[in-house]
């Protein structure tokens, strides 16, 4: 029996983003709140009647309740078929790829991403559309205009879906398939890469490490990496996943992912070393006693691309967001391919991707991807990486060392000051915007500034216009500061400053990013007065 509900627990007036809706798990499990969410998104959708839908999470605490909530609900607004990962898991990349493969009209992802998981820290949903990726901002919009003005949702009375069990169930009428979720994923990968040529690397000896951080990507990684490509039983490490994550942060960098940097940097270390997040769709690259930057990386696989079969007639053009490293753009103009600076947001990537315009894209944030899907994918540049490997027969310092010598390297540091007080974060913001047009042609540390500005994106696809994007401050010397808040946390606001420090080819490209960057910082700390508005003298996190 389907019935309506009076609405009684409003959506805090928080508009959700690309990242979705974001909250403390305990925020969602509020009687009706999570209802709210689902019954306002099938509404700015114009309804679910006859539609089909994908379902799937990182599985963090409350994925499994909020998927047969989310069942029951699609069922009582007449959607025609739900396709479900297996025990409520599916990565974002492998979401996207079901959504695009089977031509659905959407799907909901369950995942804070990168964000600790537990009754007591973050959980999020959010809708991509039928092109597979993050939801746009008018569709956006609509859903929060929909969370103002909801009065009642609909749901059906019925027991729960077994989600345990692969195959077609019913929930009322509605059809609901319950799908592996590694094997439709897996099988996309094999026609991107020499599965071939990468199981042959193996058999040589070639040894990784890959720490799922007991995140959604272990069942993907201990399937293709050890099942399919013969790594070694135990390259796959923390590869359950678990609801709190196992109490980490399964963010993939130097701070939240140290096990495997402390591993990657010892004696002992494997010849190749990766991580991913809670959903799957960031990634951190290590060779043997060395980390290779999210720009780094994109950079090296956008002139790299052409050896694996999926990219071997070149990429159309790179994409980057604006805060990341300027190397991919050095790699686009040497290949004669366009390049793009878009804000922080894949959305932006995936208008380029669906015009053709791009093949590879990438944010400094340590996401990647391609045109396979419409978001960032970890596992993905995994295996691009090990696929260039394989063709190289070099390690990844050898890789890199020869990348510098011929583009030259971008040093390059984000530094994160974290939970900073909304008030404290937004007045830093705006004494700085008010003395931008000040700042060309003055002094500080040491570095002279040449221009400083807002960054304003005009989109070539659709023409629409993203205002207000994070600060730019371009130093003499080839440096650069950038500075913006983050919305991607829970609590407070998240103050990102980016330094940046580019050494031409043949310098040496082997010193120690932190103190390469020290005029930058120092610079950059000096304007914009971190120490001053927050009472931070340093980053919570650094990488």
């Amino acid at each position: 029996m389907t019935i309506e509900v009076v609405n009684t627990t409003p959506i805090e007036g928080q508009k959700p983003g690309t990242s979705g809706l974001r909250k403390k798990t305990r925020v969602f499990m509020q009687p009706t709140y999570l209802e709210n969410f689902v019954q306002a998104t099938f509404n700015a959708i114009g309804g679910a009647k006859g539609k089909c839908f994908v379902v799937g999470g990182d599985g963090r605490f409350l994925n499994r309740p909020a998927i047969q909530t989310i069942l029951k609900m699609a069922a009582a607004n007449g959607a025609a078929k739900v396709i479900v990962g297996q025990n409520g898991l599916l990565s974002t990349p492998a979401a996207s790829h079901l959504i695009r493969q089977n031509q659905t009209d959407g799907g909901l992802i369950l995942s804070a991403s990168h964000n600790p998981g537990g009754i007591d820290q973050d959980f999020g949903v959010k809708f991509n559309t039928a092109n597979g990726g993050p939801a746009p901002e008018g569709v956006t919009d609509s859903i929060y205009l929909q969370t103002q003005s909801l009065d009642h949702y609909s749901i059906l009375q019925a027991p729960d879906v077994d989600l345990g069990t692969t195959g077609t169930q019913a929930i009322g009428t509605m059809q609901v398939d319950i799908v592996d979720p590694v094997t439709d994923y897996q099988a996309l990968m094999e026609t991107l890469f020499d599965f071939d040529k990468i199981r042959a690397l193996f058999i040589s000896g070639f040894t990784i490490r890959f720490d799922a951080m007991h995140a959604v990507t272990g069942p993907y990684a201990t399937a293709i990496l050890q099942d399919a490509l013969g790594a070694p039983s135990g390259s796959v490490v923390n590869a359950i996943p678990l609801e709190d994550f196992g109490g980490g942060h399964p963010d993939p960098n130097p701070v939240w992912a140290k096990e495997i940097i402390d591993l990657m940097m010892s004696d002992t270390a494997p010849d190749f070393g990766a991580a991913s997040d809670g959903d799957g769709d960031r990634n951190m690259v290590l060779g043997r006693g060395i980390y290779v930057t999210p720009s780094d990386s994109l950079a090296v696989l956008a002139a790299n691309a052409h050896l694996a079969p999926g990219y071997r007639d070149g990429i159309a053009g790179v994409a980057r967001s604006m805060p990341t490293s300027l190397a991919s753009d050095r790699v686009a103009a040497k290949l004669g391919i366009n390049s793009y600076e878009t804000p922080t947001g894949w959305k932006f990537f995936g208008n380029l991707l669906d015009a053709g315009m791009v093949t590879l894209c990438g944010e400094e944030s340590a996401g990647t991807g391609s045109n396979h899907v419409r978001e960032k994918d970890g596992l993905w540049a995994v295996l691009l990486w090990l696929n260039i490997l394989a063709e190289r027969r070099e390690s990844v310092t050898g890789v890199l060392t020869d990348h510098w010598q011929i583009y030259g390297r971008d040093y390059y540091s984000r530094h994160d000051y974290e939970a900073v007080p909304s008030d404290a974060a937004n007045q830093l913001m705006s004494e700085l915007r008010s003395k931008l047009s000040d700042l060309a042609g003055q002094s500080f540390a040491g570095l002279n500034i040449v221009s400083a500005d807002e960054f304003s994106y005009l989109d070539p696809v659709d023409g629409s216009v993203s205002e207000n994007q994070g600060v730019r401050i371009n130093f003499t010397g080839d440096a650069r500061a950038v500075l913006r808040l983050s919305g991607t946390g829970t609590e407070g606001a998240t103050l990102r400053v980016y330094l940046e420090q580019f050494a031409p080819c043949g310098a040496n490209h082997f010193k120690d990013p932190q103190d390469v960057l020290e005029k930058v910082r120092n610079a950059t700390s000096i304007i914009i007065g971190i120490e001053r508005h927050t009472g931070r003298t340093n980053p919570d996190v650094m990488t």
